[in-house]
């Protein structure tokens, strides 16, 4: 049997405390409303760019192209057998634009 000190545990504590990291990363998510013909209509996505690279919930790219007021409309740079309505896209870093 394997006893720990209150000392030993106090130490492993405060490093843990100090290994811990305070980064907030924002993510601009959004929900698939409708897909089909390699084009998703995406709902919440409302600060992404024409142009701006998505990433669905099963690994699927996109480009977001069409943007109107309550929806985004995606072209699809894979298959997208595996989306569905209701699964989540998550905005990328990245930017791809067109000029």
């Amino acid at each position: 049997m394997v006893t720990l000190r209150a000392d030993e545990i106090s130490n492993i504590i405060r490093e843990r405390i100090e290994q811990y990291s305070r980064e907030i990363k924002i993510v601009n998510t959004g929900t698939v409303l409708q897909v089909g013909d390699g084009i998703a209509r995406v709902h919440g996505l409302d600060e992404v760019m024409a142009g701006e690279l998505v990433e669905f919930q099963e690994g699927t790219i996109g480009i977001a192209l069409n943007l109107e007021s309550n929806n985004v409309g995606v072209v699809l740079m894979g298959d997208g057998l595996m989306i569905q309505e209701g699964s989540s896209v998550k905005q990328q870093d990245e930017l791809l634009r067109y000029l």
